[in-house]
């Protein structure tokens, strides 16, 4: 196969299980094309997001920055005071290549931090706000972070963590008038940015390889793997954000997603780049998501399913009425076809994105078909449960037998592993080699996720490797499953993993969290899914209640195997 880049066109050979075979073509290093023409400073800069932010204050001095409850920045404002931070921090001895770490919600010091940071040359280290102090503690020692960007409303768990250390950090605290709490630091934020020079001038990367971010993924098991992206791919992520997600000039967008997961999937630069209006919010809550919608004119915005979940059912106290019309991506499971339809009832249109903390967040988009338009709700929701195609600024994806490298055929049936490859995936797993290494055998990055590729050369995920269920031989995808019990209307949320079965090695197991006020026996589930799916594939076992989930909203499926597992046979 080949792949063109550019500059060239590598041919690769996928067949191989070491190290792909990549070559450049008819590139002799005597090229006319090549002798004489070096690259130069006035030719060629590293790409880097920081640049966003540049522009856009040039351009756009006295547009809307960012809004936080009554306070507000204009686009110069935001400049100066990123700048105060960069300077502040070189002041207080943090050099480039340094760990600043935030454990900061979608408040404006979090947005300052992905521009202040970088500003001073250090690399910013995103913790989830979520994490119990044992996870937070190892992260600060694994990514030796110099100085902590606090919220003081996190006090008590930030200082179980910082009691175990043998090097803590500098710790700063923001203090968030909202939820003031206990100050951990010799200084808050607001006096940390009065010590900065406004006239700092931004350490740029001298090589866009250079790391940018740090962002812990939450594994199920055993300590998490810190995953280090690029200024490159930090820039060009950006860009794919802003293309895909049709975000044109002056978008204004609601901060839903956390910006610690993959620095808010990259729109913390992403909005800068388009001159948007940041809308941060300190809580993920069903009224001030309708009350900023309506308020502030929210044209984006993103989140897991759980708070799309939310918006749609939100009571009608929360709700408020507004005028235009929002387009609201989500990643993780597909939305369901009722989902989908009562949020395009409300205004918001969905897009269904797929992607990893390894590539910076969203790697593929269930890109819109206008043919799709005369296809049935329920139709349209099947198009719309695909993970797509691949982003405009990511330079492979394909679906492979991970054993021979081979690509599947694309008949929607044939099932491989999902891999990506391009600018926009990390550098790697920091002080980890090994992972790495196994990560990007074969010269692509493996996923673990298992799909299908369907005629139209969209693809389409139908389990993690580990939650495919085996059962007499056939192969069911768990997502397929639950796809069949959220279209059922009393389902807020469906789990399916496999159970040991004497008969068939494996049957279905699912876990369901009914909504508020619905009432429906295991029985009505099972009659529901003989409408939608094969004999084999429908669940013998149907348990209701809450589902446990990671501190990033995933649903642990971990937990509800050993569940699944220990049940009497």
């Amino acid at each position: 196969m080949t792949w063109s880049g550019m500059g060239g066109t590598f041919f690769i050979d996928a067949t191989k299980e070491t190290e792909a075979d990549v070559r450049w073509a008819g590139h002799p290093q005597d090229n006319a094309y090549e002798v004489g023409l070096e690259q130069c400073a006035a030719n060629y800069a590293p790409l880097t997001p920081l640049s966003f932010l540049e522009r856009t204050a040039d351009a756009f001095p006295d547009r809307l920055a960012w809004v936080y409850v009554a306070e507000t920045a204009n686009y110069s404002q935001f400049r100066e005071r990123c700048r105060r931070l960069a300077s502040a921090l070189a002041k207080r001895g943090v050099k480039p290549g340094d760990t600043v770490a935030a454990m900061l919600p979608n408040t404006p010091p979090m947005l300052e931090a992905h521009y202040g940071v970088p500003m001073a040359g250090a690399v910013l280290n995103s913790i989830n706000v979520r994490l119990e102090a044992q996870t937070i503690a190892y992260i600060l020692d694994h990514g030796e972070a110099k100085v902590l960007l606090t919220d003081s409303g996190f006090a008590p768990t930030v200082q179980q963590a910082l009691s175990t250390l043998e090097n803590p950090p500098c710790v700063i605290d923001v203090v968030d008038l909202a939820e003031p709490g206990e100050r951990l630091g010799e200084i808050t934020y607001d006096g940390l940015l009065a010590e900065g020079d406004p006239s700092f001038e931004p350490l740029y990367p001298a090589d866009e390889w250079q790391a940018i971010g740090l962002n812990y993924t939450s594994g199920t098991t055993g300590h998490p793997k810190g995953v280090v992206v690029h200024h490159r791919g930090a820039h060009l992520n950006a860009v794919g954000q802003a293309l895909a997600c049709e975000m044109p000039l002056h978008p204004v967008y609601l901060w839903t997603l956390p910006m610690f997961h993959c620095n808010g999937w990259t729109f913390t630069w992403g909005v800068t780049l388009q001159a948007g209006t940041h809308i941060c919010l300190r809580r993920v809550e069903p009224g001030p998501i309708y009350e900023a919608i309506a308020d502030h004119g929210v044209t984006h915005m993103c989140g897991a399913p759980i708070v799309m979940n939310m918006i749609a059912n939100a009571p009608d106290e929360a709700r408020r009425s507004f005028a235009q019309r929002v387009r609201a991506m989500t990643g993780g499971a597909a939305p369901p076809a009722a989902v989908l339809q009562r949020m395009a009832e409300l205004g918001i249109d969905m897009m269904h994105l797929y992607g990893l903390t390894e590539c910076y967040g969203p790697a593929s988009v269930c890109a819109w078909q206008d043919e799709w338009r005369v296809l049935s709700a329920d139709d349209i929701a099947t198009k719309q449960a695909r993970q797509g195609v691949s982003y405009p600024t990511l330079e492979g994806l394909d679906v492979f037998d991970p054993e021979s490298m081979t690509p599947i055929q694309r008949n929607g049936i044939e099932i491989g592993e999902i891999m990506l490859r391009g600018n926009t995936v990390m550098k790697g797993y920091l002080k980890n080699p090994e992972a790495t290494e196994e990560a990007f055998k074969s010269g692509w990055y493996h996923t673990g996720d298992l799909a299908v590729i369907h005629d139209d050369g969209y693809a389409e995920i139908k389990d993690r490797s580990k939650d495919i269920i085996i059962s007499g031989g056939e192969n069911i995808s768990s997502i397929e499953v639950e796809g069949a019990l959220y279209r059922h209307a009393s389902v807020l949320e469906a789990a399916v993993v496999a159970r040991p079965d004497k008969t068939w090695g494996e049957s279905p197991c699912a876990f369901v969290t009914l909504k508020d006020g619905e009432h429906v026996t295991a029985e009505d589930l099972m009659a529901h899914c003989r409408t939608l799916l094969a004999g084999f594939k429908i669940p013998r076992t149907v348990l209701f209640g809450p589902l446990p989930k990671t501190s990033t909203g995933k649903i642990q499926k971990h937990i509800l195997r050993d569940k699944a597992k220990a049940l009497p046979s």
